[in-house]
């Protein structure tokens, strides 16, 4: 059969003529026709839902009903609910008889996503799936069967958390019998420059914009060079801010600096495959330790502005009579507001945390309160899983934050 890549890439709404990429897609709709159960490997925001979709609309079973779930988002006391469903009386909230996602989806195709972040003791239940075709809802004795072919799909290395005890090796060899890695942004060179002009299309056409913002040769080559930890939906993001906020419709490297975070701190940020599920907490406190050295920055800061001012650490001013203290740059340009009470002004500096397990916990509740207890928000702004989030919470009791 032969394959007509340029005309998926289109039905599927696909920017980009990377070579991993095509590959990627060959792999996938070679593979798509047989019941093979497959794997798909890649960073966060790189689109393998798309690839799933792919194969299960180029599959035998494309008439049939496709469901596509995010293991990481679906709390672990829950979860086996969710993917095998329960009897009624089965646990304190199970008041009628439920069925899972393998029911139904019986004769289609079930896609889970962030398959890394399942419990072992879900791993175990999968794996009588796979291998029988059975399973047994929560709270009963009775064993259900099943049609459902498996697309998996993951951001974690899934070797190394197999050494480490995290997923069963059974099972990852079980489901990785076909696997697709799809690269992430930073290796599609051309390709970004392709993907941010079809985006900043996209803003322009629905907010009916007179003409989409285009990048100069200086900012197209630097982002190129970014890294993107957050990968295509990071660039759209972006796409999408600088359409409507950016004060001119052509994009110079000083104003695409205005919105892109520095490479390094990005870079650090992002959640490298080969860290595992405790790089989240390494993650975390990275963010704070930056968190923490732009405060120290912003300490000094004041006590300069202080001293310009002729503040002392308590708020009196010492400066001749009728002297007016002579304000920063920043302040005449208005990035300053000067109060008519300075001398009422009492400076404090704010006092670190007593650990960075204390910082970190004090991030994940202002951070809650800040998406008004959206875990999904919350989860992304940090970069990690919403399945760590609420361990999270719960190890920390912040379940009450709205």
């Amino acid at each position: 059969m032969k394959i007509n890549l340029q005309q998926i890439k289109r039905q599927y709404d696909i920017v980009g003529n990377c070579e991993a990429l095509d590959r990627a897609l060959e792999i996938a709709l070679t593979v798509a026709p047989t019941e093979l159960t497959m794997l798909i490997l890649g960073e966060n925001g790189v689109g393998k839902d798309i690839f799933s979709s792919i194969i299960h609309d180029h599959s035998r079973r494309s008439r049939k009903r496709f469901m596509a779930v995010n293991c990481g988002s679906i709390p672990e006391g829950t979860i086996n609910s969710e993917l095998f469903g329960h009897v009624k009386g089965a646990f304190t909230d199970a008041t009628n008889d439920r069925e899972g996602y393998f029911s139904v989806c019986n004769g289609g195709t079930l896609f889970l996503d962030e398959i890394g972040e399942l419990p072992l003791t879900t791993q175990a239940l999968l794996l009588r799936v796979l291998e029988k075709g059975e399973y047994i809802p929560v709270g009963s004795d009775d064993v259900k069967k099943t049609d459902v072919r498996l697309i998996a799909a993951t951001n974690v290395n899934m070797l190394k958390a197999v050494r480490e005890g995290r997923f069963r090796e059974d099972l990852y060899y079980r489901l990785n019998v076909v696997s697709i890695n799809v690269p992430p942004l930073r290796d599609r060179g051309s390709d970004i420059t392709l993907l941010f002009k079809k985006f900043a299309l996209d803003t322009a056409t629905e907010y009916q914009m007179p003409e989409p913002i285009s990048l100069d040769n200086e900012a197209a080559a630097a982002l190129r060079r970014y890294s993107w930890p957050g990968n295509i939906r990071q660039l759209r993001n972006l796409a999408e801010s600088m359409s409507i906020t950016a004060p001119q419709r052509e994009i110079t490297l000083d104003i695409l600096r205005q919105y892109l975070p520095d490479d390094d701190s990005a870079t650090m940020l992002s959640v490298n495959d080969d860290k595992g599920f405790e790089s989240e907490r390494t993650v975390i406190f990275t963010y704070l330790a930056q968190l923490g050295q732009e405060v120290q920055n912003l300490s000094h800061d004041l006590a300069d502005l202080r001293r310009q001012l002729g503040l002392s650490d308590k708020g009196d001013i010492h400066k001749p009579a009728g002297q007016l203290p002579a304000l920063p740059s920043a302040a005449q340009h208005g990035d300053y507001a000067e109060s008519q009470h300075t001398a009422d002004v009492e400076y404090v500096d704010a006092e670190p945390a007593e650990t960075m397990e204390d910082a970190m916990v004090d991030l994940l509740r202002e951070t809650l309160r800040r998406f008004h207890g959206s875990r999904k928000k919350t989860a992304e702004h940090l970069h990690i899983s919403e399945r760590s989030l609420y361990r999270y919470i719960k190890e920390y009791g912040l379940e009450d934050i709205k």
